[in-house]
């Protein structure tokens, strides 16, 4: 029998609406009357994971940034934080800047950024709500969990070029609307399959016991270590591809997670 479950937040166990929906409310409180670890696995920082964290009643260890920070929601104890160190810090911070791109730099706590970050204040909103405006100096008076650099298409596609080939970097690029894109960036090594398997061995149990719901790529990783994995339908092929199963619900539209606790747990 599974001991475990793992969840992913953005388009899993969060609605569009950026809500929990009652079912999987429901079926996660069951579970977790019948002794079994309900945990999350997201991009988010804890500040970002905590609304979702108490609409389930997960008290326990989590993991945010994809695995660079573990943390004890109830006590605010830090487990595991795989920051980036200052020399991989300074590199980032100045492709950034060579580029003119809007710098938001992460910490456990919450995201720093220039003056000229808030118009896009509204889409970083998504990984916390702490967020902080700072003079530019600042910004990087930390030890980041991640980055992530806002600004025109083809200056954004340049410094991601120039970070992408380091070995000591994540990093991944996408569009916001028809005029921007961001590139975001955080310490190579740790991944939701790191988290899924510390997270594990907090609990008491292996990874082989542990269920995981995603539906992204990011998610992959935990697939590839958990017993059973789920990827919501309308997941990229890639993902869904490496899920042991996939789910009849769409990404966003809750009842996923009730989908997945019937089916592995019955």
């Amino acid at each position: 029998m599974y001991r475990l479950l793992a969840l992913d937040l953005d388009g899993t166990l969060l609605r569009s609406d950026q809500r929990v929906d009652d079912r999987d409310i429901a079926a996660i409180s069951e579970l977790q009357s019948a002794g079994v670890t309900v945990t999350i696995a997201t991009g988010r920082l804890r500040s970002g994971a905590a609304g979702a964290a108490r609409a389930c009643a997960i008290e326990g260890a989590i993991a945010c940034v994809d695995g660079s920070h573990l943390v004890e929601l109830a006590s605010g104890r830090t487990l595991v934080h795989h920051g980036m160190t200052g020399d991989v810090a300074a590199l980032v911070r100045a492709a950034f800047v060579d580029h003119g791109l809007t710098s938001f730099v992460f910490d456990a706590d919450g995201i720093h950024h220039e003056h000229a970050g808030a118009a896009y204040a509204g889409y970083i909103r998504t990984w916390s709500p702490n967020l902080r405006v700072v003079e530019q100096d600042v910004v990087w008076q930390t030890v980041p969990l991640a980055a992530v650099a806002v600004g025109d298409e083809a200056a954004v596609a340049a410094a991601h070029a120039a970070l992408r080939e380091h070995a000591a970097l994540y990093s991944v690029s996408f569009a916001i609307g028809d005029l921007s894109s961001y590139v975001r960036l955080r310490a190579a090594g740790a991944t939701k399959g790191t988290a899924l398997a510390e997270l594990c061995r907090h609990a008491g149990c292996r990874p082989a016991d542990a269920v995981a719901v995603g539906d992204w790529i990011n998610d992959v990783p935990m697939f590839e270590v958990a017993g059973r994995s789920f990827a919501m339908a309308s997941s990229p092929d890639v993902v869904r591809a490496k899920a042991t199963d996939v789910l009849a619900c769409t990404a966003g539209s809750g009842g996923g997670i009730a989908e997945a606790i019937r089916r592995s747990w019955g």
